[in-house]
């Protein structure tokens, strides 16, 4: 059953009715697992479907199988020698086994999720930060690569001992099932673990039982690394009570056992590890995975809506580039189940929303949360009122301040005033967020509340507004590049001294990576060849820029620090100008200001007559606020 959660008064009830260390929940996630069988044991628990048809075939397991299959999961790590506090990484598109892989490895030991679109040498990197025993990887499978990264990482991560391979092929249909073994794509190992298959290992083990002790008290039972598609990931440490926190957070205000959650977002992500698998074990819910790929799967966008249909789904779960594909097709189901999506990640533009609601009839709920927090902070409530922009009511137990830190220590901001934002919650790792302790210098206020590292204030009524960020990431499509990686790489060439690198507006991926850079006195380069230097050297496709620009002097501090707040204006203005010329709107940017409450604001002047509907219409397709110029 879950409590009404419309407004600040609802949180603050629910928060007031106990001490969250006094609530009846589970200490681990066995537990939590044991709990939901026992309650919901025969009702659907997760459907995987590895082709994106209304009709195709699809698998589903029980809350009752999903715990047999991870008591058979947990056995087998354990009997491999996976103790508490060794590392079983996990290198997975979506599947069934992926949700047993992560439950189980979390029981046995420490589970790590590593996203499978990185480059082999920072997968074995995260391998040799985490010192995982065990990898639990695709078989060889045609399009996909997956099994060759694995391979090829393990190579330089020698603490690896054991890979346990998960063969896809059982999810299809015959005649493609029989295909699959003659075109699979080889992959040469030359490396030192053992291989075994992961479902056939796993079957050998005893489902009604742990035949090790679970853990009696909380501890560290996840590895999650923060996102990053380019450099080094940092990884951060995640606790039972965390993980239990977010599914708590959503079995008790969102989710209840009728509902049916579609799921196309990726299990080695927080997004899909806790706010939604975890929910669904708190309150017995159903989830659906469409394709290994999920919305990059073939065929999910053009399908989706019948996929809605076909599996009754209430709650979509999204992110904005998702939302903007899907509003570029009809809505042709019958889709009177849905009472809502949920959007993460990134933020939403205005009229990403209003499109969605005109063509769906429900409205998008955006929430905020971070890898460093196991997840969930914020959310604008699903049954109250929704402030478009906003990322909602901080939720009970997270404890949110907006600081400011000066040379007397931290102060806390007035209403509607910018600062950091900073977090205390039951997914906050007090001291330890990352598994290197270097990177846990100065990480905390007060030495509780983990610094963000974005920027924004919380306005009269208590909703959470992000107005900038003060780590410099640029976030394109929820994912996170470094910006020293594509400054690394074109400072590469020899005629250039100085470049910046940032995150340009974009309709569909909120951001995009562009730089700006200045060249050595007398030297010469087109921006074609620029972009050319890129794409060799920056070895990550994401985050080679859109857009090179070569400027006389970059803009610096008086440190010599590149001010890169003018580089965004600039980009602002650039972006927002072209769109608006493609459209025939007769409005420019004239100027771009920093605002107290809306972070960078465009400001704009009209050369004739404006149709303030179309202007409205594509101005709305970004995140980026603007006024009217005095």
């Amino acid at each position: 059953m879950t409590e009404t959660y419309a407004t600040v008064a609802d949180r603050d009830r629910v928060e007031g009715q106990m001490p969250w260390e006094d609530r009846d929940r589970a200490v681990t996630i066995y537990d939590f697992l044991s709990r939901v069988a026992a309650k919901h044991g025969s009702r659907p628990a997760l459907t995987f479907q590895i082709t994106s048809g209304p009709k195709d075939h699809s698998l589903t397991m029980t809350w009752a199988e999903v715990l047999a299959r991870v008591t058979q999961a947990a056995n087998l790590l354990r009997r491999m020698g996976v103790g508490e506090k060794d590392t079983v990484a996990y290198l997975l598109p979506n599947s069934l086994e992926t949700a047993v892989v992560l439950l189980g490895g979390a029981t046995a030991g420490i589970v790590n999720p590593i996203n499978p679109l990185l480059e082999p040498e920072q997968i074995s990197a995260i391998l040799r930060e985490t010192k995982a025993k065990v990898l639990v990887t695709l078989k060889s499978f045609p399009k996909s690569d997956i099994a060759q990264k694995a391979a090829e990482a393990v190579k330089h991560a020698p603490n690896v001992k054991t890979i346990l391979e998960v063969d896809l092929n059982r999810y299809l249909t015959a005649p493609k099932s029989w295909i699959v073994p003659f075109v699979r794509p080889k992959t040469h190992f030359r490396h030192h673990a053992d291989v075994y298959d992961f479902n056939t290992a796993c079957d050998g083990q005893p489902a009604d039982k742990l035949v090790f002790a679970d853990a009696t008290a909380d501890r560290v039972a996840a590895y999650f690394h923060t996102g990053g598609t380019t450099g080094m990931p940092k990884v951060a440490q995640h606790k039972y009570s965390g993980m239990v926190y977010n599914g708590w957070l959503g079995g008790t205000l969102l989710f209840r056992h009728t509902d049916v959650m579609i799921c196309p977002l990726p299990l080695f992500h927080v997004f899909a590890a806790y706010p939604i698998l975890m929910s669904a074990i708190h309150s017995g819910a159903h989830v659906v995975f469409p394709t290994p790929a999920g919305y990059r799967g073939e065929g999910v966008f053009d399908n989706f809506w019948k996929l809605v249909e076909r599996w009754q789904v209430t709650f979509l779960i999204t992110v904005p580039t998702a939302i903007a594909a899907l509003m570029q097709r009809k809505v042709d189901a019958d889709i009177s189940s849905l009472r809502t999506a949920i959007s993460g990640s990134a933020p939403l533009p205005v009229e990403l929303y209003n499109r969605f609601k005109d063509a769906t009839g429900v409205e998008i709920c955006e929430g905020y949360g971070l890898t460093e927090a196991t997840c969930l902070v914020s959310i604008n409530p699903v049954d109250g009122l929704k402030k478009v922009g906003s990322v909602g009511i901080p939720l009970p137990y997270s404890h949110v301040r907006i600081l400011r830190k000066t040379e007397a220590g931290f102060v806390e901001c007035a209403a509607d005033e910018v600062g950091e934002i900073c977090v205390a919650n039951p997914g906050v790792f007090d001291g330890s967020t990352y598994t290197e302790v270097d990177k846990n210098h100065d990480l905390f206020a007060e030495e509780r509340f983990l610094r963000t590292g974005d920027l924004g204030r919380i306005d009269p009524d208590g909703y959470l507004w992000i107005t900038g960020r003060a780590k410099d990431l640029i976030i394109r499509g929820g994912h996170n590049i470094d910006p020293a990686e594509i400054e690394e790489a074109l400072l590469s060439h020899p005629s250039i001294a100085f470049a910046g690198a940032i995150g340009q507006p974009d309709a569909f991926a909120g951001e995009l990576p562009c730089a700006y850079v200045e060249l050595i006195k007398e030297a010469t380069i087109t921006p074609e060849e620029l972009m050319a230097h890129a794409k060799r050297h920056i070895h990550e496709r994401a985050a080679v820029p859109k857009h090179i620009e070569v400027l006389d002097e970059l803009p610096k501090t008086a440190v010599g620090k590149i001010f890169k707040p003018d580089l965004r204006k600039r980009a602002i203005t650039r972006v927002l100008d072209a769109a608006l010329a493609e459209a025939g709107v007769p409005v420019q940017v004239v100027a771009v200001v920093e605002d107290k409450k809306r972070g960078l604001v465009a400001q704009l002047a009209s050369s004739g007559e404006v149709d303030q509907e179309k202007m409205a219409h594509v101005l709305g397709q970004f995140t980026v606020p603007w006024a009217w110029a005095e």
